[in-house]
């Protein structure tokens, strides 16, 4: 198990950073960003605290340093498509803090990620719970502090065989299903198999902390629309991007003209023999 840990802290008010968390996809951060949907959102009527489920798709692959610790075919032959990710929030508006916690679902026998949010209001006097607070004011000298945690963990290797299920009568004769346990591994065995999953949980360390850095400039990119645009601006942002990923000249649209358009043209070979 490895763990990564960053503070950091916005010169915004906590309002807009909240804003800007829910409206951050897509930015142009975070491209590789296809779906968000909300699955559950309520207002909890004792505390007055926002509680929302959303379902991230994104774009995704196996990273290749970890697909060369694998059996072979093991991630498949085109590891290039999509993984989807599970967030859960809870934000006080009054005593200004969120919590959010985001893991995957895919792989999770490979790698396990699970990332925590403590969002948190500093100098907090004067603040304006209305529309007018969502303003970048420096004079309400408001900062926002997040506190990230992610947790990696690899339990490859550790899974059971379930080659079949053997038939057993118990003593009142009825039958049961019993799995069938994997064979118990070697010392060294073992020892490998724990190396490949300490390497595992270390590539996904560095990877965070490359998205984490990709996060903080697309958070920033949502502020300064809220600050020059208000949510205008931030929606209009996010069709500027959404063209620009999946648009008639973004990168997965041109993807896949050429791929129509090489298959077009073998069509018109054969048509030619």
């Amino acid at each position: 198990m490895k763990f990564f840990e960053s503070v950091f802290t916005y010169d915004y008010s906590f309002p807009a950073v909240t804003l800007a968390y829910f409206l951050r996809y897509p930015n142009p951060y975070s491209r590789h960003v296809l779906t968000t949907d909300v699955i559950d959102r309520f207002v909890d009527p004792n505390t007055q605290r926002l509680h929302t489920t959303r379902l991230h798709i994104k774009k995704s692959k196996v990273p290749s340093a970890i697909l060369k610790l694998l059996p072979k075919g093991i991630g498949g032959s085109d590891n290039s498509g999509q993984s989807c990710i599970l967030e859960t929030t809870v934000v006080d508006p009054r005593e200004g803090w969120m919590k959010s916690e985001s893991r995957n679902i895919e792989w999770t026998g490979i790698l396990s990620v699970v990332e925590k949010q403590v969002y948190q209001r500093h100098s907090a006097e004067d603040v304006d719970y209305s529309l007018n607070g969502l303003a970048i004011d420096s004079a309400k000298n408001e900062q926002t502090t997040v506190r990230t945690t992610v947790t990696f963990v690899s339990r490859f290797g550790q899974g059971k065989l379930f080659k079949g299920k053997k038939r057993a009568k118990s003593s009142d004769d009825q039958v049961a299903d019993v799995e069938e346990e994997a064979p118990k591994k070697g010392f060294f065995t073992s020892l490998s198999t724990t190396g490949i999953q300490r390497t595992i949980e270390l590539i996904g360390v560095k990877r965070t902390r490359e998205a984490v850095l990709r996060s903080k400039q697309g958070m920033h990119v949502v502020l300064e629309r809220l600050r020059h645009g208000g949510i205008v601006g931030v929606l209009e942002g996010m069709r500027q991007d959404r063209e620009a990923a999946f648009g008639p000249e973004g990168p997965w649209k041109r993807v896949w003209l050429q791929g129509n358009g090489l298959k077009e043209h073998a069509h018109l070979e054969d048509d030619d023999h």
